[in-house]
């Protein structure tokens, strides 16, 4: 462990954080924050107090070009970066501990799961978290009940189909479907 980095800079820099680390409490603090403004975010009755509350959640001004639908899940928040122009459509789940980067122009289908968070295989390790951040690039769109798994590219213009479970980089300019992903057509 880098003692000279923060949880925070450590859990964005992806890998291993035992559960037993130091600063555990520091990330903690944060998700029970977060677990505070869900339901004020939740309960937003317009498109402007949504980015207002998740602005606050995320610790950083949406544009006004982007829209949410409530609900919205996020069990940290801070780490989710949104572009312009971005649309995320209801029922969606962000677990960002290890960073979430949506570019501009990007759709978001309903139900979509975004996850940066893993534990190891080791039953003796389990309790860890293993982070890995994911990255939707500018103008593509997640399909409905599509699931982003920890580490993930998504390229530039790609399309991943309505219930997807994407494990792997998706290529720019390509569309990706079925459980694991595959591509199965090039745009």
């Amino acid at each position: 462990m880098n003692s000279e980095k923060n949880i925070f800079e450590r859990m964005l820099e992806g890998g291993i954080i035992p559960p037993d680390d130091p600063q555990m409490p520091s990330m903690w603090e944060v998700v029970n924050r977060t677990l505070k403004l869900n339901p004020d975010l939740n309960n937003s009755t317009d498109t402007d107090q949504i980015r207002e509350r998740l602005s606050e959640i995320i610790g950083k001004p949406i544009d006004a070009s982007t829209t949410i639908f409530v609900p919205f899940y996020t069990n940290f928040g801070q780490h989710i970066q949104l572009g312009k122009n971005v649309f995320i459509n209801h029922g969606c789940t962000f677990l960002d501990l290890g960073g979430i980067v949506i570019e501009d122009d990007v759709l978001i289908g309903p139900q979509v799961c975004i996850i940066t968070e893993n534990h190891p295989i080791d039953p003796a390790k389990r309790k860890s978290l293993d982070l890995k951040s994911v990255t939707i690039k500018r103008n593509a769109w997640i399909g409905a009940n599509a699931t982003i798994l920890p580490g993930v590219t998504v390229g530039e213009n790609s399309i991943v189909a309505a219930g997807a479970v994407v494990a792997k980089d998706v290529p720019a300019n390509t569309v990706v479907g079925g459980v694991p992903a595959k591509v199965i057509k090039i745009l």
